[in-house]
């Protein structure tokens, strides 16, 4: 049976958290993409997204967290991911995503970067 994916969306003083359960592929990414929406809507700016129970990530999934972050980009907001595993920040180093988006070990260490900007 296929790994059935979710995304839990929180807020913390206005930083908005993405926490990621499962394969992200392009039904993921399109599921993160809807939340995002929702989120950006509403003003927010700031976007994290926890990686610790998503340990592979497709092309697909890939290239929509990367529209998602030239959005952000473009409309001077921060984005940033925790909890990656090794081939995922190799991954997001080789796709150019590390330029604009930081990687942290922890969710705590995150937003006490993002809370800093």
């Amino acid at each position: 049976m296929a790994e059935t994916f979710t995304v839990n969306v929180a807020q913390d003083n206005g930083i908005w958290i993405f926490e990621t359960h499962g394969y992200i592929n392009n039904l993921a990414g399109e599921a993160i993409s809807e939340k995002y929406r929702e989120a950006f809507d509403q003003g927010g700016r700031q976007f994290l997204f926890d990686l610790e129970d998503s340990k592979i990530i497709n092309s697909v999934g890939v290239s929509i967290l990367i529209e998602i972050l030239e959005e952000i980009v473009e409309r001077n907001g921060t984005m940033a991911f925790c909890h990656c595993v090794p081939i995922v920040k190799k991954t997001f180093n080789i796709m150019g995503i590390t330029q604009y988006a930081s990687i942290y070990e922890t969710r705590s260490e995150a937003l006490a970067a993002m809370r800093e900007n």
